[in-house]
C-alpha cells in the first residue's frame, strides 16, 4: 500500500512539473501567436495603404489625361469650324450638323469627368472603361469627320 501511494505521488508531482512546463510552453506559443497576428495586422494595413496611394494616383492621372484629351479635341473641332467655312453651300449645311453633334458628345464627356473629379465613383472601373470608349468613339469621329460622307 505504501508503495502504491508513493507511486501515486510521484506520478502526481511529475504530472504536476510537466503540466507546469507545458503551460509555459503555451503561454509562449500564444504571445508569439499574438505577436505574430499583430505584424500580419501591420503588414496589411501597410498593403492596404500602399494600393489606396495607388488607386488614388492612377485615379489623378486619368483625371488629368481625359481632360487633356477633351482639350485637344476642343481644338479640333475649332480647326474644323474653319475648314466648314471653306466649304461649298451644299455641303456646308451637313458638316455643321455632324459637327454640332460632335460638339455635344465632347460636352458630355468634360461634364463626366467633372463630376468624376469632384465626387466619389461607385464601380470606378467600368466608368472609365465606359469613358475611355466614349472618348476613344469622338476620337475616331473627329479624326474621320471628312470621310463619313
Amino acid at each position: 500500500m505504501k508503495k502504491l501511494i508513493l507511486i501515486l505521488s510521484i506520478v502526481i508531482i511529475g504530472g504536476t512539473i510537466s503540466s507546469c512546463q507545458s503551460q509555459k510552453e503555451k503561454e509562449d506559443n500564444a504571445v508569439n501567436k499574438v505577436q505574430d497576428a499583430e505584424k500580419s495586422l501591420e503588414d496589411a494595413q501597410s498593403d492596404l495603404i500602399k494600393v489606396q496611394q495607388d488607386t488614388v494616383t492612377t485615379y489623378q492621372k486619368f483625371i488629368l489625361e481625359s481632360e487633356e484629351q477633351i482639350k485637344v479635341f476642343e481644338e479640333n473641332i475649332a480647326e474644323l469650324k474653319v475648314k466648314i467655312a471653306q466649304e461649298k453651300k451644299e455641303k456646308k449645311a451637313s458638316y455643321e450638323k455632324k459637327l454640332q453633334q460632335l460638339e455635344l458628345k465632347n460636352k458630355e464627356l468634360k461634364t463626366r469627368i467633372i463630376d468624376y473629379k469632384n465626387e466619389q465613383v461607385d464601380n470606378w472601373d467600368e466608368k472609365q472603361l465606359e469613358f475611355r470608349k466614349d472618348l476613344n468613339e469622338l476620337g475616331n469621329a473627329i479624326a474621320g469627320f471628312f470621310e463619313q460622307d
